[in-house]
């Protein structure tokens, strides 16, 4: 079922409408790395990345799902070959790390944006991910409430999107 962003605030699965947390520099047509913004289209959910340490199983979803590692990152830096990529840590460009202790990244889901391929500078890291307490604002990701992120995958599956409008 496709999701969608309301821009007020809500993801929308079905019937479901869910309190969710935009970039901080809200809903951008332009996107640009280090905006803050979330970026307007519609984006393939490409797979599942979760905590192992603080799930104690993988989240109940079609979509392939894989655990995280601390030594897995992901390449933030426009002009190195790995843009928008996972790398491994320590990693000589910019990286924004996976395994972090805010937990916001105990389940993390990769979106089709700016992937295929990478343009250097057109935005990075724009994942469906868990949201900061009192759903403060992203760096420009969708962030949902842990339980509600479970919910929503439960019934995601393979050439699932997830739109955000302009």
């Amino acid at each position: 079922m496709p999701l969608l962003v309301d821009p007020a605030g809500f993801l929308i699965q079905g019937e479901r409408r869910l309190p969710c947390a935009l970039g901080k520099g809200g809903i951008v047509a332009d996107k640009r790395e280090g905006d803050g913004g979330t970026p307007v289209g519609t984006f393939a959910l490409r797979r599942v990345l979760y905590r192992p340490d603080r799930l104690s199983t993988p989240p109940q979803t079609a979509l392939p799902v894989a655990p995280i590692a601390p030594d897995d990152g992901w390449c933030d830096a426009p002009g190195d070959a790995a843009y928008n990529r996972p790398v491994k840590l320590p990693y000589p460009a910019s990286t924004e790390a996976m395994w972090r202790d805010d937990g916001l990244y105990d389940v993390v889901v990769v979106l089709g944006h700016n992937d295929d391929p990478p343009v250097p500078g057109l935005g990075s890291c724009i994942f469906l991910h868990v949201a900061r307490p009192a759903y403060a604002p992203t760096e420009g990701c969708v962030a949902l409430a842990l339980e509600d992120l479970l919910a929503v995958l439960k019934g995601c599956g393979p050439g699932e999107t997830l739109t955000v409008p302009g």
